[in-house]
């Protein structure tokens, strides 16, 4: 992982470049997300077509699943995007339905609150200028962070009701 002193060191000197991601053309249905935690990476599909391709921030303590409110970890496992707000703090977010019920459960067990409001979501608002280099580091309390760009187009491609699957 990436010191968040030397990302912010490099850009003020205006070393880290501005980095691109590949993307395929879009003529399907977007039917799963996915996310892969450890190659910070998100592919919407349809069938077994990569429709696009996404780096992305995860949680500040992205290793394990979420357990518990304030662990900074991204959930794993198949979830809904079950919502959005076009007015988040965040340049628009769609909501990941976590907790399902095996996670009430788990952290009920262990007397704590298992959380909420895990989304996907651009920049911080007043940030997305700067959306880029917030990839290169794993800075959220737990969503899945692209930059604002990316999100409009997510935004467009995804429908409420598309599952997500987060693995390790």
């Amino acid at each position: 992982m990436i010191n968040r002193a030397v990302v912010l060191a490099f850009l003020n000197i205006g070393l880290i470049p501005i980095l691109a991601t590949p993307v395929h053309a879009a003529d399907g249905k977007v039917d799963l997300v996915r996310v892969a935690k450890s190659e910070r990476g998100m592919r919407l599909l349809s069938g077994d077509r990569v429709i696009r391709e996404y780096k992305v921030a995860l949680g500040a303590r992205p290793i394990g699943h979420k357990r518990w409110e304030g662990d900074e970890r991204t959930p794993e496992g198949r979830y809904i995007l079950d919502w959005r707000n076009p007015n988040s703090m965040a340049h628009k977010s769609i909501h990941i339905s976590y907790p399902n019920a095996q996670d009430r459960a788990a952290a009920k067990s262990m007397r704590v609150s298992p959380g909420g409001a895990i989304m996907i979501h651009g920049a911080v608002n007043g940030y997305g200028w700067w959306g880029w280099v917030l990839q290169l580091i794993d800075w959220t309390d737990g969503c899945i962070a692209v930059t604002n760009p990316e999100m409009d187009e997510i935004w467009t491609l995804v429908q409420d009701g598309t599952p997500i699957q987060i693995n390790p």
